[in-house]
């Protein structure tokens, strides 16, 4: 087998704190006979020093464009929009494969460039359970986020912090009304991440899964103070909250956060907004009479960069152990070409077969 190079390459996006592979978990990989080349990076959360200490190259931020070829470039979050052909194998959550905006355009790079997307949401066992997920730290970031601005206490910038320090602010201070809130998806990752967040803020979470919304009680839903969200729809279903819930004169709900996110998708749960929320205006105003202040900010885990970092990459690791072997990855690669056909892309130069 060719040694695996991975080349774990900057976050263009300036609020990424995170990384797929932390230190300690490049050592493994160094040990286990992988090339490791890890770019520079000043707002990653472990200091290139240490992976440089546990046997990895470095190199400048953004030099993954001219890596060697059969090097696979390793990141999270959304690529820069140059160069306009991608030749490598890339490893990162693309966002690509459900209609969302930009998404033809990008597997239009990886096709020009003959390059190949193997998206992190599709890395999955063969029963479809994602093997490696940022989910547990989403939600509980969503459902942090949800009390601070519930109690009045979310202030703007957001800043990276510990659990440590975003535990303590959660406590119920005197003079903190008790509120009701419902976590939809609670069975999942997120959705126990969520739970957990409430428990810790004091707040007894309703909890909601499959079959609480099969047929959705929209009364009931509306009746809780805050509401976090935890579906990430594989299929249409129909939307928890419509443009006319909102308006509805017996709304309670005040503070709405959607840890999915999937804004712009045919599949979203919650087609009652067209941006995002961030770090700079992290919740903004749907309602204002009664009002209603929505949190859907896309990487939340980057808000405890540490702490999800460690478990995603002990998740990781041994998928990317098995890098070139793994029936996991050549469903990944199955996926990426699937997206392309229904895309009607040509992939005509690809090399990654």
């Amino acid at each position: 087998m060719t040694e695996l190079h991975l080349w774990l390459r900057h976050e263009a996006r300036t609020t990424e704190r995170r990384t797929p592979v932390v230190p300690a978990d490049a050592r493994r990989l160094v040990a286990h006979g992988v090339r490791l080349t890890v770019e520079e990076s000043p707002q990653r959360i472990f200091p290139l020093e240490e992976y440089a200490a546990a046997g990895c190259g470095t190199a400048p931020a953004g030099s993954w464009v001219t890596a060697p070829p059969d090097a696979v470039v390793l990141g999270l979050k959304e690529l820069p929009g140059e160069p306009p052909a991608l030749t490598h194998r890339h490893i990162s959550f693309g966002h690509a494969y459900k209609g969302q905006p930009g998404a033809a355009d990008l597997l239009r790079r990886f096709a020009a460039g003959g390059g190949a997307l193997l998206d992190l949401e599709y890395l999955v066992d063969e029963h479809g359970r994602r093997l490696a997920a940022f989910g547990f730290w989403a939600g509980y970031l969503g459902a942090a986020l949800t009390v601070l601005r519930h109690r009045g206490r979310l202030t703007a910038p957001l800043r990276p912090t510990g659990r440590e320090e975003l535990d303590a602010a959660l406590q119920r201070a005197a003079g903190d009304e008790e509120f009701t809130a419902l976590v939809i998806g609670a069975l999942g990752r997120s959705g126990r991440g969520a739970t957990a967040a409430l428990d810790t803020a004091g707040v007894t979470a309703t909890r909601w899964d499959l079959a609480e919304t099969r047929d959705l009680d929209r009364p009931a839903l509306l009746a809780h103070d805050a509401m976090v969200n935890c579906v990430l729809a594989t299929a249409p279903v129909p939307p928890f909250l419509r443009e006319t819930d909102l308006d509805d004169p017996a709304r309670r709900l005040r503070t709405l956060c959607d840890v999915t996110c999937d804004v712009g998708s045919p599949l979203n749960v919650l087609p009652v907004y067209d941006r995002t929320t961030d770090w700079a205006a992290p919740a903004r105003r749907l309602r204002e009479d009664p009002p209603l202040d929505l949190i859907a900010i896309d990487n939340l885990p980057s808000l405890l960069p540490r702490e999800s970092s460690t478990d995603f990459s002990a998740a990781l690791l041994p998928e990317l152990l098995g890098f070139g072997t793994s029936a996991a990855w050549r469903r990944c690669l199955d996926r990426f070409h699937q997206a392309c056909r229904e895309l009607g892309i040509d992939e005509g130069r690809s090399r990654h077969d």
